[in-house]
C-alpha cells in the first residue's frame, strides 16, 4: 500500500500530466499556421469555379466538422480529446478520403522493425565496445577504435546517409536506391517478399546502426572511464579481485543504468520515426507519413502521430521509472 501512495501514484499522475500537456502543444502548434487546410482542399482539390456560393459555404462546414476544426478553439479542443479517447482521428487531407488510424496501421510496421532492430543492435554493441574502450584505454586497439568513433559521429546524419547511398547504390550498386520493397512485389508472408524487404532496408539500417554506434559507444566509454576512478573500484583492484569480476560487477552494471534511460527513451520515440532516414531512403514508415502531414498542413495526422509518440515516450518513462529499483539497489520504492 505505501508502494502504491507514495511511488506509484505520483508517477501515474506525472504521467498524465505529460500526455495532456504534450497533446495541448501539438493541438495549438498547427493552428497557428496561417495556412488553412480546408481552404487547401477548396482550391486546389475541387472545382469550385462552377459551386455555387451555397454549395461551397456547405462543404466547407463538412471539411471543418471532419477535421475538427468546427467551432472556437476551445470546442475544437473539447472533440478533438473526445474523438482521441474513441480511437476517432479523422480523414487526411493528403490521402483523402482515407482514415488516420489506417495509414498510420500501414506504416508502423515498417518503422517499427527498422528502428527497434537498429535501436538494439547499436545500444547493445555500443555498450560492449564502449566498456571496452573505457576498461582498456590504454591499449593500442582501443584508441583505433575510439579515433574511429570520433571521426564518425559529428558527421551529420543526412551527409552520413547520402555517402552511404552514392557508394552502394552508384559506385557500388548492391542495394536498392530506395523504397521498402520492389514495384511490382505482392505484399505477403513469403520468403521471395521478407528478402526483398531486407535488402530495400539493409542501407538505412547500416546508416542508423553505424552513427548510432559510435555515440552509443562513446558515451558509454566516457562513463566507464568515470567509474573505473571511483573509490570501490580503486578497492576491488587493491584486493585482488579480477578485471572480469571488476568489469562486470562493478563497472558495467553501473555504467548500464544510464544507458538504459537512452535506450528506454529511444525505443519510446519510435513512434515519431526517423523522419530523415526515411525521407532519404523513401520508406515507407511515419517518419515519411509525418513530413508529408507537416507540408500539407494535415492537422489529423499530425496529431495522431503527436499523440502515439508522447504516449510511448510518456509510457516509456513510466516503466524505467518503475523498473528502476529493480535494477539499481540504492534506489528504494519509498
Amino acid at each position: 500500500m505505501k508502494f502504491i501512495k507514495s511511488y506509484l501514484i505520483p508517477r501515474i499522475i506525472q504521467y498524465l500530466y505529460m500526455v495532456v500537456i504534450g497533446i495541448t502543444l501539438i493541438f495549438l502548434i498547427p493552428r497557428l499556421s496561417p495556412v488553412d487546410p480546408v481552404e487547401q482542399i477548396l482550391n486546389t482539390r475541387l472545382r469550385i469555379q462552377s459551386t455555387t456560393p451555397e454549395a461551397i459555404l456547405k462543404i466547407r462546414e463538412v471539411m471543418e466538422e471532419l477535421y475538427g476544426l468546427k467551432g472556437s478553439l476551445w470546442e475544437q479542443y473539447i472533440n478533438m480529446w473526445k474523438r482521441l479517447l474513441k480511437g476517432d482521428f479523422g480523414p487526411s487531407i493528403v490521402y483523402y478520403p482515407a482514415p488516420v488510424i489506417v495509414l498510420i496501421r500501414n506504416s508502423l510496421p515498417w518503422t517499427i522493425g527498422l528502428l527497434t532492430l537498429t535501436t538494439l543492435i547499436s545500444w547493445f554493441m555500443g555498450l560492449v565496445l564502449g566498456t571496452f574502450l573505457g576498461y582498456s584505454k590504454k591499449s593500442s586497439l582501443s584508441r583505433i577504435w575510439t579515433a574511429v568513433f570520433m571521426a564518425i559521429n559529428p558527421v551529420p546524419y543526412y551527409i552520413f546517409a547520402l555517402t552511404l547511398l552514392l557508394l552502394f547504390c552508384y559506385v557500388i550498386p548492391i542495394f536498392p536506391l530506395g523504397g521498402g520493397f520492389s514495384v511490382g512485389q505482392r505484399v505477403a508472408l513469403t520468403w521471395s517478399f521478407i528478402k526483398d524487404v531486407i535488402k530495400h532496408g539493409t542501407l538505412p539500417a547500416l546508416s542508423l546502426i553505424i552513427l548510432g554506434l559510435s555515440g552509443w559507444s562513446l558515451g558509454t566509454k566516457i562513463l566507464v572511464q568515470n567509474l573505473s576512478e571511483e573509490d570501490y573500484v580503486v578497492y576491488a583492484q587493491m584486493m585482488g579481485l579480477s578485471d572480469q569480476k571488476i568489469l562486470y560487477s562493478y563497472v558495467l552494471r553501473n555504467a548500464m543504468l544510464p544507458q538504459i534511460t537512452g535506450l528506454g527513451l529511444s525505443l519510446g520515440g519510435i513512434f515519431g520515426g526517423a523522419m530523415m532516414t526515411e525521407i532519404l531512403f523513401t520508406y515507407p514508415g511515419i517518419g515519411t507519413l509525418a513530413y508529408n502531414a507537416v507540408r500539407a498542413n494535415d492537422y489529423n495526422v499530425m496529431i495522431a502521430i503527436s499523440f502515439f509518440s508522447i504516449i510511448a515516450v510518456a509510457t516509456a518513462l513510466l516503466i524505467l521509472d518503475l523498473l528502476y529499483p529493480l535494477i539499481d539497489p540504492r534506489i528504494r520504492y519509498r
